[in-house]
């Protein structure tokens, strides 16, 4: 049994959901029993439009975890920030639930993949931030990035921040899909990328995540080759 992975933004609508979906997709083409989990979403009603579109991506359809609530803990109608979201919705998230309804997964497959609520540090409480979480579980991280303006500061910010966190960084995935990114700035930024990654010590792994229709040809096993942690 592998640990989780959890499949991490530099900010919010950078891609995480489709990743999750698509590399999910490929460890059950590899034979695996894979499962996603999105903790905490914002800005949605009853069923958790992410995991919704994983499924889609996986091809299972409703799943009955889903339905038992183990994949999606707290859905909040706010689209804001967790802790935000759940006071307006009269609740704390607690970590304790979150913890239970993961491990209840991890029992039941052999990977479970867990897309992470906007940016690291989001807080999911007053006191507590994503990352200050994704520490205390020791889980194993996955950070998708993008090309689009902000995107070295906000990529170099997090890989600093892992690092500081003496944490588990499998990759990036370099997310490309959409129209309109200036060929210049995708190969400088993705240069920067690599050699941040050595210059942290992380492997220096990329994933190329071209168009959506283009998905299969993306090599997710580079991510995991290699890979240290509990089996």
């Amino acid at each position: 049994m592998k640990k989780p992975v959890v499949v991490c933004g530099i900010d919010t609508d950078v891609g995480k959901t489709v990743v999750t979906g698509l590399l999910a997709r490929h460890l059950m083409e590899q034979g695996k029993v894979v499962i996603t989990q999105k903790p905490v979403q914002t800005g949605c009603k009853d069923r958790s439009e992410d995991i919704l579109l994983h499924r889609k991506l996986m091809g299972t359809g409703w799943l009955a975890p889903d339905e038992q609530g183990l994949t999606c803990s707290y859905c909040f109608p706010l689209p804001a920030s967790p802790h935000l979201a759940a006071e307006q919705a009269g609740t704390v998230i607690d970590p304790a639930q979150l913890d239970s309804a993961t491990d209840t997964l991890v029992g039941q497959v052999d990977q479970l993949l867990i897309e992470a609520a906007g940016g690291l540090l989001v807080p999911l409480t007053r006191e507590l931030l994503l990352l200050d979480y994704l520490q205390s579980r020791s889980f194993s991280l996955i950070l998708v990035t993008t090309p689009r303006l902000g995107s070295i500061n906000h990529t170099l910010l997090c890989l600093e921040a892992i690092k500081h966190r003496n944490m588990e960084l499998l990759g990036l995935v370099y997310n490309l899909y959409g129209e309109g990114y200036d060929p210049r700035i995708v190969t400088d930024s993705l240069g920067i990328f690599r050699e941040a990654l050595a210059r942290y010590g992380f492997p220096e792994k990329i994933v190329l995540l071209p168009d959506i229709k283009e998905s299969r040809s993306v090599h997710w096993r580079a991510l995991f080759s290699g890979r240290s942690g509990r089996e």
